[in-house]
């Protein structure tokens, strides 16, 4: 079974077991995590779950092995005629964590412990819709004059 989830706008396919890097989160080593956007569950028999953008219930429990170190990427500015170079590097820290269990949603049940740390949870918010006491237009709406 694997699993497609969202943290924090990068798209990750996630099985159970895997090992992966994420950007880097404030929990500490040993914590667990629970990524509640779930985008897709697929399993080994062809089934899939596709949300509408989530799958409603679903979420996925990984533990948090701790903080790493990305590969060195070499910055290179430089004006030609100029007598003009620049080089410089960085290494971008990530969060290395563990799938431990995809949950679906439908009948699971756990007795663990809750997460210590809940990464992507994002909220919902409702369109603006006017009332019926607010005009909906700006024709509609009283100008002020009392002509």
């Amino acid at each position: 079974m694997y699993a497609i989830v969202r943290d924090r706008g990068t798209q990750y396919r996630v099985e159970q077991g895997q090992t992966l890097n994420i950007a880097l989160l404030d929990a500490e080593q040993g914590s667990n995590i629970e990524l509640s956007e779930v985008l897709m569950i697929g399993g080994t028999n062809g089934m899939q779950q596709v949300g509408n953008p989530l799958v409603e219930g679903a979420r996925v429990r990984a533990e948090v092995l701790g903080t790493v170190k990305g590969d060195k990427i070499i910055v290179f500015r430089y004006r030609r005629k100029k007598r003009y170079r620049r080089r410089t590097g960085h290494r971008q820290s990530y969060t290395r964590i563990k799938i431990d269990r995809i949950l679906t949603g439908a009948n699971d049940t756990e007795a663990t412990a809750e997460p210590t740390h809940t990464a992507n949870t994002m909220t919902a918010v409702e369109p603006a819709v006017p009332s019926a006491s607010e005009p909906a237009t700006a024709e509609e709406a009283p100008t002020g004059d009392n002509e």
